[in-house]
């Protein structure tokens, strides 16, 4: 079970002991309200609220009833006494246990957005720390023209703050509670009531509910995770290419005394990253089974129930382990410009042909002959490992139209850095940076 990677808080969230704890808490604030209003005598709520939750008792319970709730209610009445006939008035299982499990949806929710906020602040530091760091840019896992280190990681910390809006947007529609009894229709229990616990719990109450909340909530939970999984996968992923022994660009941390391979001591593997992708997969799986828990028979029926035993707590406690173990990698990330620097030289000038092309056109070329003419240059350059600069200057279709000079002024890399100061102003960055720095000068100097 992923259970034992995650956090102990999410651990904890998805417990038996709190979810039972969660149930009795539902249970406590429905007879509050019945109390409140005047159906149950209200000297009986302090006794109610000393009941307690026993394990052991529950399980013992279960043997024989085959349901959880009714063994839940049995247990917890053994702890009231009379007054525990005032527990789940009215109500029908699924009142308690999906109010109960929108309550550990919105508790990991915010321990997930938690996550997501520091791995955003470690990303944008990588972003301003390596906005000028140039490296090939590549597609299909081919020198394409340069860009930066930074630039990538600031694309990155912008798709995990769509990330944390879309998480946002997953707490608000699972953050509801449903008291409106068999298949929804409150004759045995009233909007009121169900008004009133919502209010106790911090939830909202669901608008409309038959014999449970819509699944469609909980399919958009476990989807958001899914994306966020999916992001991690992608960053990973790239991690992964960029520390191959013929690029090492970035490499994962490696630490003293650690080991990559039983067989080869001179192994160090990115297995940080590929935990991150393996698990990437599991969530995006639990994903698919969220969909089809929305189809059920008529008001209800549990085949939605077993598969989310599973899937609900095991995407929480995967992406949080995932999140936690992506935030360290990239904190401790070995980053190579000489390496990089190295590899964007392998094809000998060849990121500059776009450059050359629209020099051509400019100089009244059409689009077609400059495009043979820079290809003819490039292939050659190419496939004989040579200066694609040295073989432009001796092309005479070339210098007929572009001085020598003009030639070598067209091969900088500058050129490609022109514009990151507005991207970076674009999204903040740059407004982030100053105001770091004016809180390392504001801090207490030590003497």
């Amino acid at each position: 079970m992923i259970e034992r990677y995650s956090r102990p808080q999410m651990k904890k969230i998805w417990s038996e002991e709190s979810k039972f704890n969660k149930w009795l808490k539902v249970e406590i604030a429905v007879c509050e309200a019945w109390a409140e209003l005047d159906k149950i005598p209200k000297n009986t709520i302090p006794k109610i609220k000393k009941a307690s939750i026993n394990l052991e008792r529950i399980a013992e319970i279960l043997k024989v009833t085959h349901h959880d709730v009714t063994a839940f209610l049995q247990a917890v009445s053994e702890t009231v006494g009379d007054e525990s006939r005032f527990i789940h008035l009215g109500l029908t299982s699924s009142d308690i246990m999906d109010t109960a499990l929108s309550l550990q949806l919105k508790e990991s929710s915010k321990i997930l957005a938690q996550d997501i906020g520091e791995l955003i602040i470690v990303l944008e530091d990588k972003a301003l720390e390596h906005k000028q760091t140039i490296m090939a840019g590549r597609t299909h896992g081919v020198h394409a023209e340069p860009t930066t280190f930074g630039l990538k990681m600031a694309l990155w910390a912008q798709e995990m703050k769509r990330n944390k809006a879309r998480m946002a947007e997953a707490e608000k529609v699972t953050s509801v509670g449903k008291i409106s009894g068999a298949v929804g229709t409150y004759a045995t229990v009233s909007p009121e009531l169900e008004e009133k616990v919502c209010a106790k719990l911090g939830l909202a109450p669901a608008p409309i509910s038959n014999q449970i909340i819509q699944r469609d909530r909980h399919a958009q939970f476990v989807t958001t995770l899914a994306i966020i999984a999916s992001s991690l996968d992608k960053f990973a992923t790239e991690i992964r290419a960029l520390q191959r022994t013929e690029i090492l660009e970035a490499e994962e941390p490696f630490s003293a005394g650690q080991t990559g391979s039983s067989a080869m001591p001179h192994k160090r593997n990115p297995e940080l990253c590929e935990r991150v992708c393996g698990l990437a997969r599991l969530i995006r799986g639990n994903a698919s089974a969220s969909l089809e828990n929305i189809a059920l028979w008529h008001e209800r029926d549990i085949s939605h129930s077993s598969a989310e035993r599973i899937i609900l707590p095991d995407s929480c406690l995967a992406l949080d382990y995932i999140l936690n173990i992506f935030t360290s990698v990239m904190k401790g990330l070995q980053v190579y410009p000489e390496n990089m620097q190295r590899n964007l030289e392998l094809t000998q000038g060849l990121v500059f042909s776009q450059r050359v092309l629209i020099s051509l056109i400019d100089k009244g070329l059409s689009r077609q002959k400059a495009y043979e003419i820079v290809q003819r240059n490039a292939m050659k350059a190419w496939k004989q490992r040579i200066s694609f600069l040295a073989l432009l200057r001796s092309d005479p279709e070339v210098t007929a139209q572009i001085t020598v000079t003009e030639l070598e002024l067209l091969f900088d890399y500058n050129y490609f850095l022109k514009h990151i100061d507005r991207t970076f102003e674009r999204l903040g960055l740059i407004a982030t940076k100053i105001k770091k720095a004016k809180m390392v000068d504001l801090a207490p100097q030590s003497l």
